[in-house]
């Protein structure tokens, strides 16, 4: 349960200083016979540092609770 504390504020702590995810997918333009073009399109996942401080929390109470036993 050690453990899993201590991966649960790790977690929380990414979440809390990085609070924005950003990908590329394929995006076909054009597709004429043989021809095709496509292009990268930037996508962002957000969320909030909220979300971040509640799973640090949550792994605090497991770390403390696993001590106790």
């Amino acid at each position: 349960m050690k453990t899993t504390g201590i991966i649960l504020i790790i977690i929380g702590l990414a979440l809390t200083l990085f609070t924005t995810f950003k990908f590329f997918t394929k995006e076909k333009v054009v597709d004429i016979g043989n021809l095709e073009i496509t292009r990268d399109k930037p996508n962002t996942f957000t969320w909030s540092p909220v979300i971040g401080l509640i799973v640090v929390g949550i792994g605090g109470i497991v770390l403390w609770q696993a001590s106790k036993k």
